[in-house]
């Protein structure tokens, strides 16, 4: 078994997250609130709380004021004096002047802080990932093995090949074979239907991760990255390389794991969650997320005019605290805090984030609306397309995203 106390979790929370415009204009991808509580990022860290790891550092980059703020508030639940600590480290310049290159410069620039933990094993994770997993499991998988890289992996659909890193293994588990984001259709027609992709979750023992990082970093033609450029050449050199295939805790279902890049993967997420059995549990007191509470008040629905159709209603919805649902009515949306549905207002399908008005006899469908939007009376959003591209930014499958503080003008 693993000595936790001897792990050290590093999360990748600076990437851009550009494909999930304009949710990132003003923040980070792991700090995009998601499934009306949460932050992206609190996925990730609390796997690492119910997996008992309390070493845990995340590097920043890109637009991280509120991921930062986020994880302060959040996660300083844990005792400095006991060793225990959640904290973020934006790029230092340690070693050159550069921001971080990829995610094996990442690890490269922050060697200083990860060699003062003086860990055995170092766990990379994700911050941009929704998913249930206990790390302890892959943990002492990599042990056993003896390993110098173990990949977590998921089964995905030969589809999907094109957006991942594609896995192929041995008979134990060993990886003979490691294609980033393959494109070659000659290459895409020979994989199964079902291949194993890499879910961005690697663990090193500590030596290993340091020879291969630097090792890296010498070289001027590399991407700095673990999948295009660690990876191979690990391989290449004949090195020890794992895979671990990953299995849900506390649940029969198959495997949960999201990468919530693009504006309709973002949307899709959240619509699970209000299915009668979404694939993601949020309901597990064995494994609950953890996040921000905001002190506001319950939710609360008003007026009940059978006659007049002013009732206040959420059906197959997720309602947090701080709402009214004030003779409006909400069919299948993720409600985030402080939301307010106004008077004969009809809300379907849609995510609204914190601090939303929705005006009076408005009609909005397959909508996400970003925090403190004002929706005026009468409005109409996500009937007509043309329109709604007009003033708005329209996912690949027509979903309707507002930004961030938006007045909605709907005079005309």
């Amino acid at each position: 078994m693993v000595d936790l106390t001897k792990v050290l979790a590093v999360v990748l929370a600076g990437g851009e997250g550009s494909r999930l415009f304009p949710l990132t204009e003003q923040r980070a991808k792991p700090a995009v609130p998601f499934g009306g509580k949460y932050r992206i990022i609190d996925f990730t860290l609390s796997n690492c709380i119910n997996s008992g790891l309390r070493r845990v550092m995340v590097l920043t980059q890109y637009k991280s004021h509120s991921l930062e703020r986020h994880i302060r508030y959040s996660w300083g639940f844990l005792s400095g004096c006991l060793g225990e600590y959640i904290y973020p480290i934006p790029p230092q310049q340690r070693v050159n002047k550069n921001w971080y290159l990829g995610t094996a410069d990442a690890i490269f620039q922050n060697l200083y802080s990860i060699r003062m933990a003086n860990p055995s094993y170092v766990i990379i994770l994700a911050g941009d990932h929704v998913y249930k997993m206990d790390y302890r499991q892959m943990l002492n998988y990599h042990i056993r093995t003896g390993a110098e890289i173990t990949i977590g992996t998921i089964e995905v659909d030969k589809s999907e090949a094109p957006n991942f890193g594609v896995v192929k293994i041995d008979s134990n588990s060993g990886i003979t074979g490691f294609l980033e984001k393959p494109k070659d259709p000659a290459i895409l027609d020979q994989l199964p239907q079902k291949v194993l992709v890499s879910m961005g979750i690697y663990v090193f023992h500590i030596n290993s991760l340091i020879e291969w990082v630097e090792k890296d970093a010498a070289n001027l033609q590399s991407d700095h990255d673990f999948g295009k450029n660690v990876i191979p050449q690990m391989l290449e050199s004949g090195r020890r390389v794992f895979a671990y295939q990953f299995r849900q805790p506390n649940s029969d279902q198959s495997p949960y794991w999201r990468d919530v890049g693009t504006l309709d993967a973002y949307y899709e997420a959240n619509m699970d969650l209000v299915s009668v059995l979404p694939s993601l549990n949020l309901y597990d007191p064995e494994w609950p997320f953890r996040t921000f509470q905001e002190q506001v008040p319950p939710a609360k629905f008003l007026f009940s005019e059978s006659d007049t159709g002013r009732i206040g209603t959420a059906i197959d919805s997720i309602v947090c605290d701080g709402c009214i649902i004030s003779g409006g009515k909400v069919v299948h949306s993720v409600l985030s805090p402080n939301v307010r549905i106004n008077s004969y207002a009809d809300v379907r399908d849609s995510v609204i984030m914190s601090g939303v008005q929705i005006g009076r006899n408005s009609r909005i469908k397959r909508a996400v609306i970003d925090k403190n939007v004002r929706i005026p009376p009468n409005s109409v959003i996500g009937y007509n397309p043309e329109q709604d591209a007009k003033r708005f930014t329209i996912s690949d499958s027509g979903v309707v995203f507002i930004r961030k503080g938006t007045i909605v003008d709907d005079s005309g």
